[in-house]
């Protein structure tokens, strides 16, 4: 359903953080859903993983904008 809903969906994520067992990310994606309606999502993700390298934990924070089509900043195919 996700994928039905993001189309085109563009992804960046950068690591800001990590340990032997955990990982902080911040990220942004763009997507437009089947209206043709764009938004941008951004945020954190915290991970933490088990001796067997398997999540353990995922904690996210996640903002979405509505954006037109004029303001995307990710271009790609």
């Amino acid at each position: 359903r996700k994928w039905a809903r993001e189309q085109e969906y563009r992804l960046i994520k950068e690591i800001w953080a990590f340990t032997e067992d955990r990982i902080a990310v911040r990220f942004a994606y763009e997507f437009h859903d089947a209206d043709g309606q764009w938004f941008r999502a951004y945020g954190n993700e915290n991970w933490a993983f088990d001796a067997n390298g398997l999540m353990r934990e995922r904690h996210a924070s996640i903002n979405d904008l509505v954006i037109t089509e004029t303001e995307r900043k990710f271009h790609w195919d």
